[in-house]
């Protein structure tokens, strides 16, 4: 796997990030440390007072989504 989108995020933080997939997502939920986390990753960047996926964090997400699977049939 390419190292360069290689992240051991928390469970949190992957759902953070899915959840930024959609930019109409208001989740008042959202941890604002597990949004600092992606943002220092340069995961997620803010926009105004939203957090926002980046380029980055969609492939990294893209990239992901097959470990997260085979999480859930472990």
């Amino acid at each position: 796997m390419n190292e360069e989108f290689d992240y051991d995020l928390t469970p949190s933080q992957w759902e953070t990030l899915k959840a930024l997939r959609n930019p109409a997502s208001r989740l008042p939920r959202m941890s604002r440390t597990t949004i600092d986390g992606l943002i220092a990753l340069e995961l997620a960047v803010m926009h105004g007072d939203a957090p926002a996926i980046t380029a980055k964090g969609r492939k990294v997400l893209i990239r992901g989504s097959s470990l997260l699977l085979q999480d859930l049939a472990a």
